[in-house]
């Protein structure tokens, strides 16, 4: 990933304004780091069936983490989780203020966009990757799932529909990160595939996310821990225990998937993913 992290540090948001802090404000949260794991997701896809493809596929790689990053900054807003650290740096409304940790969210939001417009593909191309990161990170994807999230906060909801919620706020982007980068190589019959997988793949990292939510610290998570008590999440409503054997069970039926790709694939994902897929278990 040193590849992307260095266009992405050569490629950051600036704004010509008399703002103080605006400019600084707008990388704050992409510079802090963090996992990387969907851009990762798409560069693997991309590598493994036209390698001659990564450097374009760093423009589309890039859109889906100022897309995440945005969706962070908001997550942890006063309104929603009121959570103080991200990616282990003060959020952006302590750093600064509430006001401009939303308009910076809302920036990066719109910016993925204007740089999935301008990257080096064919129009048809663009237009796909703009629609599938806009339906999945929007409306009925990460948006809903964010809505139901904070609608039913000390309303436990059944785990069907907690997968439900999931399903939208977290495995939408993670599945579609695969999809753009089979759609960038020409490979769209894959793509379905791999949505489906990725679907399965962001529910397990959501479990995982909720029993590290218990497990860890602030410090070791980079982000505040313990503050799930009054959220849906898996352990909340299943329990540690349950949410564990839960999450042996995907990361099982994931792994017989992922050696079931063809070789190019399983070669580039299977170092990323055999990681992930077995977080939980550290």
């Amino acid at each position: 990933m040193q590849n992307f992290e260095t266009f992405l540090l050569e490629n950051l948001p600036t704004s010509k304004s008399i703002h103080p802090t605006y400019e600084k404000a707008l990388q704050q949260m992409l510079i802090a780091g963090g996992k990387r794991f969907r851009p990762a997701l798409l560069l693997g896809v991309v590598a493994a069936y036209n390698s001659l493809m990564l450097d374009g596929a760093r423009h589309a790689a890039y859109a889906v983490e100022l897309l995440h990053t945005y969706s962070l900054i908001h997550d942890d807003l006063p309104a929603m989780d009121d959570s103080p650290l991200r990616r282990g740096e003060p959020t952006l409304h302590v750093l600064y203020d509430e006001v401009t940790a939303i308009l910076v969210g809302d920036a990066l939001n719109t910016y993925s966009f204007e740089v999935l417009s301008n990257a080096p593909f064919s129009d048809y191309t663009r237009v796909k990757l703009i629609q599938e990161l806009a339906k999945n990170g929007g409306l009925n994807g990460m948006v809903l799932g964010q809505a139901i999230d904070c609608y039913f906060e000390n309303k436990p909801l059944n785990v069907a529909d907690i997968k439900i919620l999931h399903t939208n706020k977290t495995a939408k982007l993670i599945a579609a990160s695969l999809k753009m980068g089979a759609i960038i190589v020409g490979q769209e019959e894959l793509g379905d595939k791999l949505y489906a997988f990725g679907i399965k793949l962001g529910l397990l990292f959501q479990i995982q996310d909720d029993i590290l939510d218990v497990t860890q610290s602030s410090e070791e998570a980079g982000k505040l821990t313990n503050n799930d008590e009054d959220k849906n999440s898996f352990v909340t409503i299943l329990g540690l225990d349950v949410a564990m054997s839960e999450a042996n069970a995907l990361a099982d039926e994931l792994t017989h998937e992922l050696n079931s790709f063809d070789e190019n694939l399983k070669n580039e994902l299977s170092p990323l993913l055999t990681k992930y897929i077995n977080r939980h278990k550290n």
